[in-house]
Parts: structure tokens; C-alpha cells; sequence
């Protein structure tokens, strides 16, 4: 077990804003009409009678935060569909239950507390933001309910408790190797200036992280410059910055915001490299940007081009519904839900997981998926005691978008 750290209250929230490129609000919102409109029936499933397997998705659906929580939707349905079609929980299927967190605390704690006690799940993927997860993780722990986070990357989210783990990489981990990629393509780069959403806890946690890597990679950070996730005009802060003469510009906030801060940047004359943290990472920031979107670095915990059959499996079945590649956090969510998937099967195997009660069951799953090795797209994947990932394989890709702004594409750097 491990050991539960008192918590300071810090007012970060986490990276991101992805869509679910191609499904789109409407049909989130239908997925979550559909699954919540069941819960009566998935409220069975751990009490004695048979029945599909609950397991909650709490993401954004809505707010501008929706532009990350809506791939973590498509993910979601892509594992619920592909391990229900092979044949589930040893014959038992699963039934994901979504509720929407929006982009703020209240509605992550609202999602939370309606998964737990009304649709009674027997683990959660979510929330989207690590400022969220800072708020709504507290109350599965007190719960005792299995939290599994898709998306939350900032220092501290395993530290909230036991029952509180992730499958996606510590910002500590990812974040250097998009500074080192940059260095590669321009040995010449000496001034840095560092954009972040002092709003969201996530680009604050990130950005010392980047700050840090600029300091001890001997360059010059030249200025430090503050936005809000709802700011749409960056004229200033951006005019400053570029006056600095910055050889790179590194951005931590999310897909509206930091895809508005490029445009910006790029129509102010800014013509070096530019560095997006993960709040960036969605293809949805290309619609923000367009064409000024080319050439953005940002790095990544996750390649379409990973081999594995479960990953060529994943890969196939987005391509098949959305026309594109798969992005990160519909990769990590996947994930999420086949670490719950794999543990609930090795349950099973002992003692059939729908007959358990269901506090027992959220109790024996949270110490199952500590202790197994999953090979998902993501690759190989394990935790900690803690509940940290343990992952392998780290990659760094450049925005790359024809002129006309419609075609566009992740890049992947070898």
C-alpha cells in the first residue's frame, strides 16, 4: 500500500483540451445521455446479480476543456467496444458510465461524487485537468474507489492517495525531450522566452519544469511571460517577448489559449522554434492556428506508430471512425481502461468480479492493477507502489500543416 501524503492545496490545473477529433460535443454528450440513462441497470453489476461491469469515465465534455476531454471520449468507446468484442470480463461485459467534469473543480467534484454513489462504478478514468483531479481524487480516496488518471501529469497526483494511480507520464519526464529536440535542430539557440497560463495548475507545474531545463541546458531565459486560459488577445505579451529577441519560445497552457498564443506570435514576425507543453498536444489546436501551427515541437507519451498488435488494433479501429491518427490522451484513456480491464480479468479468475460486493471488488481491483504489467498502446506499462506509470518509450513531434492550413499532421522525429 502507499502511504497517503497530506496535501497543500495547490491551484494548478493540468494540461489540456482535446476533442475527440471527428466525434465532436454532440456526440459525447449522446455517449454520456446513453451510458447514464443505464445506470440503473450497471448499479447491479458488483451486488450479487449478473450484469455488465460498470466502470466510470469522468472527462470534460464541455468548456474549452472539452477540446481534450472528447478524444479521451473516443478513446474510451474504442476499449469499451474492442474488449467487450473479446469477450469482456471473462464473459462479462463492460459498460462505461460518462460524466461530464467541464473544465472547472465543482464539475470534476460533481462527476465524481454521481459515479460513486449513484451509478456505482468499480473504478474511474478521469478527470481530464490535473487541477481537477487535485480536487475530485480526495473524494474516491475517501470513497476507496480506484482512480485511474488519463491526463494528469502535474507533480504530486499519485501523492493523494492510495487508491489514486496514472497512465500518463509525469510532466518531469516527457517535457525534456522536446528542449533536447529543439537544441538538436538549432545548436544555436541561446534566448528562451516562457509563456504560461498562471491560472492552470498544470502549465504552472510544467513550466518550472521547462524553466529549469532552460537553466540547466546554460541558456538565457529572457523573460517569463503570464496569461489566463480564457485570454484570447496576446498582443502584449507577446510584443515583449519578441522584443527580447528569443531564439525559442517554449508555451505551457491549453489548445484555445496556447494555439491563439502561436497564431499570435507567428503574425507578430516571430519566425524561431516553438515549443508546445502537453496542454498543446491535441490535434485540435490545428483548427486555432492553421497554417501558423507548422513547426511546433511538442513532445509525447504516445506514437500511432508503436508496434503491437493491440496498437495496430487501437490505431486501425480511430482511423476507421475518424478519419485520422490516434492522439495522446484517446491512447492514454485507452489505456486507463485496459489496466481495469486485464485486473478485473485476473479477479475473475479467482473469484467472479460481478458476485463480489462492491466495496470489496473497488478494494481487490485497486490492489490487482498495481501489481500487473499491461502491453497497451502506450507499450509496455506498470506502476509503482504509488500508483506512478512506469513506461518505456518517449517520443517528440513537429506540427506539420500544408499552406492552405487543411491538411495537417503530428510528425514524428526519429
Amino acid at each position: 500500500m502507499k502511504t497517503t501524503f497530506t496535501r497543500t492545496t495547490v491551484l494548478l490545473s493540468t494540461c489540456v483540451l482535446l476533442a475527440a477529433c471527428g466525434g465532436g460535443t454532440n456526440s459525447a454528450n449522446n455517449s454520456q445521455n446513453n451510458t447514464t440513462s443505464n445506470s440503473a441497470t450497471n448499479t447491479t453489476a458488483t451486488t450479487g446479480t449478473s450484469g455488465a461491469i460498470p466502470i466510470g469515465i469522468a472527462v470534460a465534455q464541455s468548456s474549452n476543456v472539452a477540446l481534450l476531454g472528447q478524444e479521451e471520449v473516443a478513446g474510451a468507446k474504442i476499449a469499451e467496444k474492442y474488449f467487450n468484442d473479446k469477450g469482456g470480463i471473462n464473459g462479462t461485459p463492460i459498460k462505461l458510465v460518462f460524466q461530464d467534469t467541464s473544465g472547472d473543480e465543482a464539475g470534476a467534484i460533481n462527476a465524481f461524487q454521481t459515479l460513486i454513489n449513484k451509478d456505482k462504478v468499480v473504478g474511474i478514468v478521469g478527470p481530464t485537468l490535473s487541477q481537477q483531479a487535485f480536487s475530485a481524487d480526495p473524494i474516491a480516496e475517501r470513497a476507496k474507489v480506484p482512480v485511474i488518471g488519463p491526463s494528469n501529469t502535474a507533480k504530486g497526483i499519485p501523492e493523494i492517495g492510495d487508491y489514486v494511480a496514472r497512465v500518463s507520464a509525469p510532466v518531469s519526464v516527457v517535457a525534456p525531450n522536446s528542449v533536447k529536440a529543439a537544441l538538436k535542430q538549432n545548436p544555436n539557440i541561446k534566448k528562451v522566452a516562457v509563456f504560461y497560463a498562471q491560472n492552470d495548475a498544470f502549465s504552472k507545474s510544467e513550466t518550472d519544469i521547462f524553466q529549469k531545463i532552460v537553466k540547466d541546458q546554460g541558456l538565457e531565459l529572457v523573460t517569463v511571460q503570464k496569461f489566463q486560459t480564457s485570454d484570447t488577445d496576446f498582443q502584449s505579451q507577446a510584443t515583449n517577448a519578441i522584443n527580447l529577441k528569443p531564439d525559442l519560445v517554449i508555451i505551457s497552457g491549453l489548445a484555445a489559449d496556447g494555439g491563439n498564443l502561436v497564431r499570435q506570435l507567428r503574425e507578430l514576425g516571430y519566425k524561431g522554434l516553438i515549443i508546445g507543453g502537453n496542454g498543446l498536444n491535441t490535434s485540435n489546436i490545428f483548427p486555432v492556428c492553421k497554417a501558423l501551427c507548422d513547426g511546433v515541437l511538442i513532445a509525447q507519451a504516445y506514437s500511432p506508430e508503436h508496434p503491437g498488435e493491440i496498437n495496430a488494433a487501437f490505431r486501425k479501429a480511430y482511423n476507421d471512425q475518424y478519419k485520422k491518427e490516434p492522439p495522446q490522451f484517446s491512447a492514454q484513456t485507452f489505456a486507463a481502461i485496459q489496466v481495469y480491464v486485464e485486473a478485473l480479468q485476473a479477479i475473475d479468475k479467482k473469484s467472479k468480479a460481478n458476485k463480489l460486493q462492491l466495496p470489496q471488488l473497488r478494494t481487490e481491483l485497486n490492489k490487482q492493477l498495481l501489481t500487473g504489467k499491461y502491453n497497451t498502446p502506450l507499450g509496455e506499462i506498470s506502476f509503482t507502489p504509488l500508483g506512478e506509470i512506469v513506461q518505456k518509450d518517449f517520443y517528440v513531434a513537429q506540427i506539420k500543416i500544408e499552406k492552405d492550413g487543411n491538411k495537417s499532421k503530428f510528425a514524428f522525429i526519429k
